[in-house]
């Protein structure tokens, strides 16, 4: 076969293929686009079956809607008309309230027309019967004149003069109040500031001695001490701390200091370097520094040996240190550290008696001036720091308690304080504890007496009680009930400026007032 024939057939057989897939093509597209026309149809079918749905759905919300919004309307409405009605109510009965009072006020403006009417008539018979009583008041004042044959003035001053005496008995027993008051108020404030400042530095010189005195084997160691153009008397000074008066008196030297406890270092030591013989700067620093070791170790030793006499075990060494200084500290005679071993034995004593701790009220009584011990750059009164020492050093509360009702630092919280005070207050007040000279003691139970009798209205005075008390019997005739209070305060004034005492005196004026007859 050829090949021309063969091409023929080829390309009859591609056209026959390009028809039938036309048509098959034709066929397919017009399916697809039937199934395409039916598909929308159904879904147009369907938005207008839901939106008809949807139509009904909103129609009957904006029915419902509407019917609630007409009742609630309504409702608003009918409110409306209910308060319409109760305001229309409440103004008709204020109406009907502001007639009543329209015509009550009409009633009372009569009414007190009336009332005017009848006060004129009044104040015209008033004025007529103030006249008339004018005028019996006017004879009535010369028929009291005849009688009395005093005068208007005379009897105005008389009545003003017992008006004033009244008034004066009444100031004087108001200012007796006041004072007692302040007193109370201010008795431990003043006591704690005067006496406890006072007392710390130089409280107790005024009997307490503030000089030793040592003695020489001749007046040519006055020289020897002095040294060249004075450089030895400035060295001991210096290095002790205390002045060195040097005079006329013969074979003695004056060492004057407040803190006993220097004073006593400067007399061991000029008495060591008299003895030695060997007197110059450097052997003075040299034996005052081996004074004051003496001393700390006698003061150690006296604070062992009272501790050990009062049978206090256990204290601290510092405790100890203190209490040992309390030997070289006098109080108006009385040695301090012997006055705290006799309030340890009392205060023990006494807790026996009543089944108290007697360990640690024989504890509290002998450290209850502990504060005495120390120097004075310490800060605070003698019952603060005593009582910040003792706490301190881990002493019982009772301890402490006790040393600072003792001093007046707080209230006693126990009854071995209260105790602690009562011995303390046995020991330094009897008399002869505090070393006073019979004639002296005598001497000054005198000049109390003496000074309280120099005052009028005083009929006896009695001194008692070592001086701390004294009591007057004041004359009945010359003196009121009223003026013993004021004779008490002119008492206490006079002793505060003219006598020297131990410490407080207590004033107690005793008026006494008889009634005597006789049965016949």
């Amino acid at each position: 076969m050829g090949t021309i024939p063969v091409m023929i057939v080829s390309a009859g057989l591609l056209v026959v293929g390009f028809v039938l897939g036309w048509l098959l093509s034709s066929k397919v597209s017009h399916s697809k686009i039937q199934r395409a026309e039916l598909s929308a149809e159904k879904i147009l079918d369907d938005a207008l079956t839901e939106a008809e749905a949807m139509k009904r759905t909103a129609v009957l919300e904006a029915n419902d809607q509407m019917h609630q919004e007409r009742l609630q309307f309504e409702k608003e409405l009918e409110d409306k008309r209910d308060e319409t009605s109760r305001a229309e109510i409440q103004l008709s009965s204020l109406t009907r309230q502001l007639d009543k009072r329209a015509d009550l006020l009409n009633h009372k403006e009569k009414l007190a027309t009336t009332k005017e009417d009848e006060l004129s008539k009044y104040e015209t018979q008033l004025t007529t019967r103030s006249e008339e009583l004018e005028d019996k008041l006017l004879q009535q004042n010369r028929r009291l004149e005849q009688i009395a044959e005093l005068t208007k003035e005379e009897a105005k001053q008389i009545l003003m003069s017992n008006l004033e005496e009244e008034a004066k008995q009444d100031a004087e027993w108001r200012f007796k109040e006041i004072r007692d008051d302040a007193l109370g108020r201010a008795n431990d404030e003043a006591r704690e500031i005067i006496a406890g400042a006072i007392q710390r530095l130089a409280a107790d010189h005024t009997i307490e001695s503030t000089v030793a005195m040592v003695r020489l084997p001749s007046d040519e160691m006055k020289g020897r001490i002095i040294g060249r153009e004075g450089r030895n008397i400035r060295a001991f000074e210096m290095a002790t701390g205390v002045d060195v008066t040097i005079d006329d008196t013969p074979e003695a030297v004056i060492l004057s200091a407040f803190d006993p406890i220097r004073r006593s270092t400067a007399q061991m030591a000029l008495e060591q370097l008299i003895l030695d013989g060997r007197i110059h700067p450097g052997r003075i620093e040299e034996v005052v520094q081996k004074s004051r070791t003496s001393i700390q170790r006698v003061i150690r030793e006296a604070g062992e040996q009272a501790a050990f006499d009062a049978g206090v075990p256990g204290l601290h060494d510092r405790l100890i240190e203190c209490l040992g200084r309390l030997k070289f500290r006098t109080s108006y005679g009385q040695n301090v550290l012997n006055h705290s071993k006799e309030v340890a034995f009392l205060t023990g004593m006494m807790a026996t008696s009543l089944g108290l701790d007697t360990q640690v009220a024989k504890r509290a009584g002998l450290i209850h001036d502990i504060g005495k011990g120390l120097s004075h750059e310490a800060e605070g009164t003698y019952g603060e720091t005593g009582a910040d020492l003792a706490r301190k050093f881990g002493e019982d509360p009772v301890v402490v308690n006790a040393i600072e009702t003792h001093h007046g630092e707080s209230e006693a919280s126990s009854p071995i304080a209260v105790l602690v005070d009562a011995a303390d207050t046995v020991s330094r007040s009897r008399p002869g504890a505090q070393r006073e000279q019979i004639e002296n003691y005598v001497r000054r139970l005198e000049r109390l007496e003496a000074i309280a009798k120099l005052i009028d209205g005083v009929e006896s005075v009695y001194a008692i009680k070592a001086g701390q008390e004294v009591r007057v019997m004041a004359d009945g005739d010359m003196m009121s009930d009223a003026d013993t209070e004021k004779l008490a305060t002119q008492i206490v004034d006079r002793l505060t400026e003219d006598a020297t005492c131990p410490g407080p005196v207590k004033v107690t004026v005793i008026r006494e007032t008889r009634a005597i007859d006789f049965a016949r």
